[in-house]
């Protein structure tokens, strides 16, 4: 970066975008706080933050001594990611929300906005990197801190979006962040990090859900066919969950392992390491390189889900928007609708949803 880069930071009212927005003030540039509200259909309720977290980040702009606007992108929310939400979730899928929000409202919309504010670059409070190679594109890197590592759900990025991006937070801890926040006075030090749905929060899922789906009560069955028992809609239930199943009795604890759309069945299997659980390869749509274009085929490692450990596996081909990969090892719960995200090393390539 340069000096003369005026950098718009998205002010959330959290510890790690305050902490951005101080390092960045602090090396000298100049530096605009924008805070987006990107929900609204009941912001009023105990689950959804909105003025809590307005009213931490006006807070945080006058500590740091830097100006501050709010702005309301809900209704891009609602039709560019709340949409595909309940559309995936309606023909029994499960989607990563936080991702589309990252490509489509902060680094989009916001970025936009951002452009017109007279921004050179955008910063977040991600615990990601990024660097620019000898050919003049720019890479998505995994952050210093393993355990906070949020390159995962920045994938879908452009090169234009992660060339814009500016991640201070990359080389540092959470522990450190916290540290520094206390140092220099921010009152949001402390401050429980956010959890839920992107910008909707934490709330009863089948409540919320209910609200915008109609719920359609179905059999749960073994693979051979044993009624278990019933579920209350297909669209509360992902491959891999345990609880809230309802199935009593002694042994193994019993599993979602998969869905039958057409006779609305729930697959329930007995023991965690049943085979149908266990995929050793998986097809995914819906492509997204960071570079712009598709890695070679070879050796790398994957994540089937954020919350998971690398996975050694063969990229066997790409075509028509999809690819193939081959685990070294059977991974578990694999879930149409979550993403797999491919990495070399420390650079996040891309990567796409599960088919």
């Amino acid at each position: 970066m340069s000096m003369s880069d005026k950098i718009v930071v998205g002010l959330s009212g959290g510890v790690d975008s305050s902490v951005t927005a101080w390092l960045l003030k602090e090396q000298g540039f100049d530096v605009v706080g924008v805070f987006m509200q990107n929900w609204e259909d009941d912001n009023t309720d105990e689950y959804c933050s909105i003025k809590e977290d307005s009213l931490d980040a006006i807070s945080v702009a006058d500590k740091v001594g830097v100006e501050i606007e709010l702005v309301n992108f809900a209704q891009e929310y609602k039709e560019r990611v709340f949409s595909y939400f309940l559309a995936e979730y309606s023909v029994g899928r499960t989607p990563n929300p936080d991702i589309l929000c990252n490509s489509e409202i902060k680094f989009k919309c916001f970025l936009d906005y951002a452009i017109k504010l007279g921004g050179t670059k955008l910063a977040t409070g991600h615990y990601a990197s990024n660097r620019v190679r000898s050919d003049g594109r720019t890479e998505l890197l995994r952050a210093k801190d393993s355990s906070k590592d949020q390159s995962y759900f920045l994938y879908k990025l452009s090169q234009e979006q992660v060339a814009h991006a500016v991640f201070p937070l990359g080389n540092m801890l959470k522990t450190e962040v916290r540290e520094l926040a206390e140092k220099i006075g921010l009152h949001n030090a402390k401050k429980k990090d956010s959890t839920g749905i992107c910008f909707i929060g934490e709330r009863p899922f089948r409540e919320f859900l209910n609200r915008y789906l109609p719920k359609v009560p179905g059999p749960m069955v073994t693979p051979e066919g044993k009624h278990m028992g019933e579920h209350m809609g297909l669209m509360y239930h992902t491959i891999g969950q345990r609880q809230g199943l309802g199935i009593g009795g002694e042994g193994a604890p019993w599993f979602v392992a998969g869905k039958d759309m057409a006779k609305n069945e729930l697959i329930v299997v007995q023991g965690h390491d049943h085979p149908l659980l266990l995929k050793s390869t998986l097809q995914a749509q819906d492509l997204s390189w960071v570079l712009g274009e598709s890695p070679a085929l070879g050796r790398y490692t994957a994540k089937t889900r954020y919350r998971q450990q690398d996975a050694a596996c063969e990229l066997l081909w790409i075509e028509d928007g999809r690819c193939e990969l081959r685990f070294d090892e059977a991974q578990w719960a694999v879930t149409p609708g979550q993403s797999v995200v491919l990495y070399d090393g420390e650079v996040c390539l891309g990567g796409g949803i599960i088919a």
